[in-house]
């Protein structure tokens, strides 16, 4: 029997992408392995090494997770590895260095350079060098946006180079609409009322994803927009700052922390228009969420957010840092109720190629087992 091992850093990172591949190789035969951080059960996976990665590349402890890692490439003897995140795949391609002289196929998915058009000079001084190092080592190179694919192709040395649509969204998730009582339960529990105007982002309280530029922009048109209320899902190492921005800035009852949440997908139901000023995306789920659920949107200039509004058909492209160019369009379309009912009927153009179904034929023509 063949055996392939995917790897990530975290087990939440294979549950959430990577389950429909892995029963891909199981139905073809394959004994399906996982190595990540995490003791959450895995479907098709029948076995899974608790590796304990570090998100920090310089963390000590990766040293441990590196030689656990390759005992367990060096002893089970595998045709394929794929690897993901950062750190995970750096390790990976390290610990595989004689399995792949052995003829181990090694598979790199990146789900977005850390190195990228308008990047810290410090990401650039890291992780490049090291990725262009590791690319030697790395028989396919797949890329999710644009930008990545084409900076791949002319300074990477990956045996083979692709690009794909993301990691595929499930077009079924949403076909259903929620009904008007389970709306206003919705608003009722956020303390919003029928003249509510929602913002609304989803993602990890940190610096990247950049929430406070929200807060500051939602600060300065607060007295001209009084029916504008911003709801955060998430949770994160910046939760504590952010509130007492808020609590500073007097938004108490126009902006709302909601937690971690497993129903963004309704949230997005009763939203008005979708923030998000990451300063890096590889080619955001939520973004992609929020198009299929039809929201318009405001996007910060990252490159994979950028590549989904690039024809500004359902949203507004905004450099991360631009203040007063975010609150204006933020006004702008709050104060004109026809706009978001147009870029509404405009938000599916050309959603079709991400979709989970042809997402996965591109990667099973990768794959060609």
């Amino acid at each position: 029997m063949k055996k392939i091992l995917f790897v990530a850093s975290v087990t939440s990172h294979i549950l959430q992408f990577h389950i429909p591949y892995l029963k891909y190789f199981y139905e073809h035969g394959y004994e399906v392995h996982v190595a990540s951080f995490g003791r959450q059960e895995i479907p098709y996976a029948m076995k899974h090494f608790n590796v304990p990665f570090e998100r920090s590349p310089l963390s000590l402890r990766n040293i441990k997770a590196y030689r656990e890692l390759k005992r367990i490439i060096d002893e089970e003897k595998y045709d394929i590895i794929e690897c993901n995140t950062p750190t995970a795949s750096v390790l990976t391609r390290l610990a595989a260095k004689k399995a792949r002289e052995n003829g181990t196929r090694v598979i790199y998915i990146a789900h977005g350079f850390h190195f990228f058009k308008g990047a810290p000079l410090k990401n650039w001084t890291f992780y490049y060098p090291v990725e262009k190092f590791l690319s030697k080592r790395t028989d396919d190179l797949i890329t999710i946006n644009e930008e990545d694919y084409e900076f791949a192709k002319k300074k990477l040395k990956a045996k083979n180079i692709h690009h794909i649509h993301g990691i595929g969204i499930n077009q079924s998730l949403f076909q259903t609409s929620i009904s008007e009582e389970e709306k206003n339960e919705l608003r009722n529990e956020f303390q919003l009322t029928e003249k509510s105007f929602v913002l609304f982002f989803a993602g990890e309280l940190n610096k990247n994803k950049n929430q406070i530029a929200i807060i500051n922009a939602l600060k300065e048109i607060s007295a001209d927009c009084p029916n504008m209320m911003l709801l955060f899902a998430g949770v994160g190492p910046l939760e504590a700052f952010l509130k007492k921005k808020v609590k500073e800035y007097h938004l108490e009852d126009r902006v709302k922390f909601l937690g971690y949440r497993t129903d963004v997908l309704k949230i997005l139901q009763i939203t008005d228009l979708y923030i998000s000023m990451s300063r890096r995306e590889g080619l955001p789920i939520n973004i992609l969420e929020a198009k299929m659920m039809g929201v318009p949107l405001i996007v910060s200039d990252a490159r994979g957010q950028r590549e989904l509004v690039q024809d500004h058909s359902n949203g507004f492209v905004v450099p991360f840092d631009d203040l007063p160019l975010l609150a204006r369009y933020m006004k702008m379309i709050y104060e004109n109720p026809k706009l978001p009912n147009e870029m509404t009927a405009r938000s599916k153009n050309g959603i079709e190629k991400y979709y989970l179904e042809n997402v996965e034929k591109e990667m099973k023509e990768i794959y060609h087992i």
